[in-house]
């Protein structure tokens, strides 16, 4: 019989390769755009895009170390701070992660590696995580339904609207589930389980579900220290904003008439699209997504034909720096690749984690 891993792990890997599937066929160019797309890569002159180049890659250097740098202000309230060093190599290590597993199971590796230096508790840190990741959802989705309700009107796509009003209740959702589950936590949780349905379905998985929920919540602490929730959020802010003015520097330099505004309408499209389980490497979902948000600001056919190139582009470039600084910092924390695949030793209460020891 199958353990209930390995059913995990094929429902993950099915959605992931579902996605990569839906996204493709979503981001594939029809003839119009093919042409616009040759055209594209015909203008293509390196003479005049490598200062582009260089530009987007030193906004994407910011990006990475604010995006690292913040996630101290979450750990610091639970007792975890770490010094830079290893704060930058476990985040860098987190973030190839993220890119390279799919069905967002590199979002576990962070807090995995934290347990096996016996650090804190797996569970808060996975916490953190997800204070993280709400909160930046809030942001880019309160970002993105301006964007939308800015272009709204009879010449706006279908789906535009729809959209943003999807994402900004989700997340809005979410946030508010933080604040209850702090203010009244095994209220909250216990709520959040019968709304899965867990509880008439599979009573004694509702219960262990229950009591995870409870001690993830310890890693929603920040939410109660209002110096180092405010330093995340401006960190935050500047992350988002160096991602922001990255895509639009490189967009001027593939000869797109892209906005600032609308670079980082096109962003929040991205973000909010790969909060989805993510293909392998995010390929065809953040090409999909990218072209996704610039048919906002310019013709379909060339937000699916130059746009496309762009977004391969953007996509390239992050997946080699992403996967390069992963790489030279699992060497300096001394771990290996099947180190973070393979299965972990039990957490604080038995159950199995995610990443081994190395």
């Amino acid at each position: 019989m199958l353990t209930s891993s390995v059913v995990k792990l094929a429902i993950n890997l099915g959605l992931s390769f579902l996605m990569l599937a839906v996204c493709a066929w979503l981001a594939w160019p029809n003839a119009e755009a093919r042409h616009k797309l040759s055209e594209a890569i015909a203008i293509m002159d390196f003479g005049t895009f490598w200062p582009y180049l260089v530009g987007y890659v030193v906004f994407l250097m910011a990006t990475h170390f604010f995006r690292a740098w913040r996630w101290n202000n979450l750990l610091a309230p639970i007792g975890a701070p770490l010094p830079p060093g290893r704060l930058l190599a476990i985040s860098s290590v987190g973030f190839m992660a993220i890119l390279a597993l799919p069905a967002r199971l590199g979002e576990f590796v962070r807090p995995a590696l934290l347990r096996r230096k016996g650090v804190v508790s797996a569970s808060a840190v996975l916490g953190t995580v997800a204070v993280e990741r709400i909160v930046d959802g809030l942001m880019v989705s309160l970002m993105v339904f301006a964007c939308c309700f800015a272009l709204r009107g009879p010449a706006a796509p279908s789906w535009m609207m729809p959209m943003a009003y999807a994402s900004l209740g989700i997340f809005l959702a979410a946030m508010t589930f933080l604040a209850f589950a702090l203010k009244w936590p095994r209220q909250a949780v216990h709520v959040a389980v019968l709304l899965t349905g867990a509880r008439k379905l599979v009573p004694r998985l509702a219960d262990k579900l229950e009591e995870k929920l409870y001690k993830l919540i310890s890693g929603f602490l920040v939410l109660k220290d209002g110096r180092n929730l405010a330093m995340f959020v401006f960190w935050s802010a500047l992350y988002w904003a160096c991602n922001g003015l990255g895509m639009w520097v490189l967009a001027q330099g593939s000869h797109l008439e892209l906005s600032v505004i609308g670079a980082f309408a096109t962003m929040g499209i991205v973000a909010v699209g790969i909060t989805l389980p993510n293909s392998p490497g995010l390929v065809g979902q953040f090409q999909a997504f990218t072209v996704m948000g610039l048919s906002l600001y310019m013709p379909e056919p060339v937000a699916r034909g130059a746009g496309l190139l762009y977004a391969v582009l953007l996509h390239g470039i992050q997946l080699v720096w992403y996967l390069g600084v992963g790489a030279i910092s699992l060497h300096v924390t001394h771990l290996s690749w099947s180190s973070l695949v393979a299965k972990a030793p039990p957490d604080d209460d038995g159950e199995p984690g995610v990443v081994s020891s190395a």
